[in-house]
């Protein structure tokens, strides 16, 4: 481990296809033996994560990019097929153990601890899961951190109802410093003054009624947000905390396969990591 770093916790953002951003700036860290003590990721960060433990360099780009253009896991024909935008056999059961064979040794092997954020659905709070012993286990703690609300079917861990973390805590900084950490370096997937747009639409009664709290969360959402966002930029200013994002707005759409744009964003976060950590 890198003498800067053995302090300092790993924050992860989600961000859907603005993942590849996350998946070059975590080769860059591979590429020059970058590691922490401590990560904790949040849906598509969880993803990444998970590759970036098991030290498997490309895999986490892969899976963004490559893979979605080859195969569009990711898209409205999913719904008819699958009852689920996302093809969930493909991305968690498939890739691990066929497509490209997640290495559990190694991740067994790495020290550092992986908590990966989901939402339960009884309560509308977030819950913080890590394993590294059962390899199911390890797969649905991120299937479920990765479950979108409305487009994916509620997912379990140990028989809990779970959907995607950022539902309940899309940027787990405060779970971070909860763990005793007093620095981190917190990877995000939106330019530096984004707030997304609050509204007070209602969610229609017949969905998830029977998860009142969930619901809830899923109402005051964007407003949360905002307002870590608000509380990240300061801390960034007082020099608690090292941000790496996109320099400017992210072109890539929610369901992308223009692979020159996801290839110039993977890029683009190798080369922002290389700014920021490079020296």
């Amino acid at each position: 481990m890198s003498d800067s770093f053995a302090h300092t916790a790993l924050v992860l953002e989600g961000g859907g296809m603005r993942g590849v951003f996350t998946s070059g700036v975590l080769d860059w860290m591979i590429d020059h033996r970058i590691t922490f003590p401590y990560c904790v990721a949040v849906s598509a960060g969880s993803s990444n994560a998970l590759s970036y433990a098991s030290h498997q360099r490309g895999r986490g780009k892969y899976i963004f990019a490559d893979l979605q253009v080859e195969r569009h896991y990711l898209g409205l024909r999913n719904l008819v097929r699958h009852r689920s935008i996302m093809d969930m056999d493909l991305l968690y059961r498939e890739l691990p153990e066929v497509i490209w064979p997640y290495d559990y040794a190694a991740y067994r092997a790495n020290p550092m601890r992986l908590e990966s954020v989901a939402t339960d659905c009884l309560t509308g709070q977030p819950v913080y899961l890590e394993e590294k012993v059962s390899e199911e286990r390890i797969i649905d703690i991120v299937r479920a951190s990765s479950a979108l609300p409305f487009a994916c079917p509620i997912a379990r861990v140990d028989g809990r109802a779970m959907l995607d973390g950022g539902i309940a805590d899309s940027i787990p900084l405060q779970r971070a410093f909860d763990q005793g950490y007093t620095h981190a370096v917190v990877v995000l997937t939106r330019h530096r003054g984004y707030r997304k747009r609050e509204h007070t639409s209602r969610i229609p009664s017949i969905i998830y009624r029977r998860y009142p709290q969930l619901r809830q969360a899923l109402i005051t959402r964007a407003q949360r947000y905002n307002a870590q966002l608000e509380w990240i930029e300061r801390l960034e200013r007082e020099g608690r905390i090292t941000v790496i994002r996109p320099d400017n707005p992210v072109e890539v759409a929610r369901i992308e396969t223009d692979m020159a744009k996801m290839n110039a964003l993977y890029q683009h976060g190798f080369d922002v990591a290389q700014r920021v950590l490079g020296q």
